[in-house]
């Protein structure tokens, strides 16, 4: 049986592939649905944003037919979505996993940062 995790990246292309390995490490999933926006903490973050819906129905998706379990949120270095500090970003991913939380209370949620390195760290 094939098993699913959820990731809402930035569309940066750089950070799809450490962020979908890791993802698939770190929760022992096959395969990864990858939800994409520009800054997609930032939007998160935010109280009042259009794309919360479309987010939110996505990841739905991944979780009612694929039966993820796992959704990471991911902030990153270089963000020209949402070109703020690398601690702006921290507090946004925070805010976002929070979000997220109350969205999916039972599917485990973590808050990712990818580094000038392209490495991927958990911060929440």
């Amino acid at each position: 049986m094939t098993t699913f995790a959820t990731v809402i990246n930035c569309m940066d292309g750089r950070t799809q592939q450490p962020v979908n390995e890791w993802v698939r490490h770190h929760s022992r999933s096959d395969v990864v649905d990858t939800i994409t926006e520009a800054g997609p903490d930032g939007i998160l973050a935010t109280t009042d944003h259009s794309l919360h819906e479309s987010i939110r129905r996505r990841v739905r998706i991944s979780i009612e037919q694929h039966g993820s379990q796992f959704i990471a949120i991911v902030g990153h270095y270089d963000c020209a979505g949402y070109p703020v500090s690398e601690a702006q970003h921290h507090w946004a991913i925070q805010q976002a996993v929070q979000r997220l939380k109350a969205w999916y209370p039972k599917v485990k949620v973590v808050g990712l940062w990818v580094g000038n390195d392209w490495v991927v760290k958990q911060i929440v």
